[in-house]
């Protein structure tokens, strides 16, 4: 069955973050003056403005920030899913990044809940990075 969600239009910015979700990896760009580590990908860093850039692998885990329940269907692809949540995620590094909250049921997704990625295969390409929750510090 083919994948009937939106797909990422891939990009000289964003290819090497996709890449490594194909390969079950989160990376994010850094900054190599400042050390900030930031998505989505540019030129430049934003806080600093630097050109000095890499990607570096990350944890995958992070915290939810804030988060959205959909219960209106924009997309007939996730008609089966309705209602889904969208979730602002803050990476153990600093970064943030948009996406899914899984294995949990969205009244049950609180801010500061701890969360690990996972990647679901969408195409020969494209793995999509979503997050489920996560113990911390042993809990």
């Amino acid at each position: 069955m083919a994948y009937a969600k939106p797909l990422p239009v891939l990009d000289v910015w964003n290819r090497p973050f996709w890449a490594a979700a194909r390969e079950g990896r989160l990376v994010a760009q850094g900054c190599e003056s400042c050390g900030h580590v930031f998505f989505p990908p540019g030129p430049v860093c934003p806080r600093c403005r630097s050109r000095t850039l890499s990607w570096r692998e990350l944890s995958g885990r992070g915290r939810i920030e804030s988060w959205v329940v959909f219960h209106q269907n924009y997309f007939k692809g996730f008609l089966n899913e309705m209602p889904y949540n969208v979730a602002m995620i803050r990476l153990d590094e600093g970064a943030l990044l948009m996406s899914n909250v899984v294995g949990a049921a969205n009244d049950a997704l609180r801010i500061d809940m701890p969360v690990e990625v996972m990647f679901e295969p969408a195409t020969d390409e494209i793995s999509i990075p979503k997050f489920r929750p996560a113990p911390r510090d042993g809990t």
